[in-house]
């Protein structure tokens, strides 16, 4: 299902679209990549999905969507808010036509921020929680890089398309997001080598520790003692690494998992 926050019929853009996905919160990472991509010239959709944060630790943040497709028009960017529930195998495809319908114009650069995460162990994660990881995190992301696929189109001879996904080394005490995360890693980095012919480069960026309001004070105090710039990562820093994968510099990455953590122990 999806449903849709402040339509904005638009001309032809004389900018590029990204579409982002996972950009519920205010505080998140994908709401931080949606803000530096702005700012860098890009016209952004992205999806969100309220009752996913209603249930876990953090809750719903009312108004956010809203609030930050009006944060990105002040930063001159044409915003579309698109909530989408992509458990839903039909959502990608309604999410992409969504987009172009709002933005006047195709997806240049996919970027993978969504996720479902419910931390539980090899002994009492249930059929029915590794189910739905795997639906959002894996085949979810599969379909849209998908249809992204099937949409994105180039000069012959240029490398503009761009899709970054987000993923995570948490195994332990994290089986269901940890195992579709991996597999995600693995959808995408076929995606570098699958979609060269239509010019398009495929990375996977690892954000490493950054507290978006699910740590508990033991960890966080845990997290950056282990890390030697002693401090959290902040969804600016992933944001800057995925701006720069999607920009014309960036274009000779391809096919990498990229650590952006601080240099993290494991």
């Amino acid at each position: 299902m999806t449903t849709t926050a402040q339509p904005s019929p638009a001309p032809a853009p004389s900018r590029p679209i990204a579409l982002i996905t996972g950009v519920g919160r205010s505080i998140g990472i994908g709401a931080g990549i949606a803000r530096r991509l702005a700012a860098s010239g890009w016209d952004v959709a992205f999806t969100y999905w309220t009752p996913y944060d209603r249930r876990m630790v953090w809750g719903a943040e009312p108004g956010a969507a809203a609030s930050i497709a009006q944060e990105l028009a002040e930063a001159g960017a044409r915003a579309a808010a698109i909530e989408a529930d992509l458990t839903d195998p039909d959502a990608p495809a309604r999410v992409f036509d969504e987009a172009e319908q709002r933005l006047g114009g195709p997806v240049t650069a996919l970027v993978l921020s969504h996720a479902e995460s419910v931390d539980s162990g090899l002994l009492d994660t249930t059929v029915a929680a590794f189910d739905r990881h795997f639906a959002v995190n894996s085949r979810a992301s599969w379909l849209l890089i998908r249809e992204y696929g099937l949409r994105f189109r180039s000069a012959p001879g240029t490398a503009t398309g761009r899709i970054v996904a987000l993923t995570s080394d948490h195994t332990v005490g994290n089986l269901p997001y940890g195992a579709s995360k991996g597999a995600l890693d693995r959808i995408t980095l076929a995606a570098a080598h699958e979609l060269a012919h239509l010019g398009v480069t495929a990375n996977v960026v690892n954000p490493g520790p950054v507290d978006t309001g699910w740590m508990s004070d033991d960890l966080r105090e845990a997290l950056v003692r282990g890390t030697p710039l002693g401090r959290l990562g902040t969804p600016r820093d992933t944001a800057h690494l995925v701006d720069f994968l999607c920009s014309p510099e960036g274009q000779w990455i391809n096919g990498q998992l990229l650590k952006s953590n601080g240099g993290a122990a494991a």
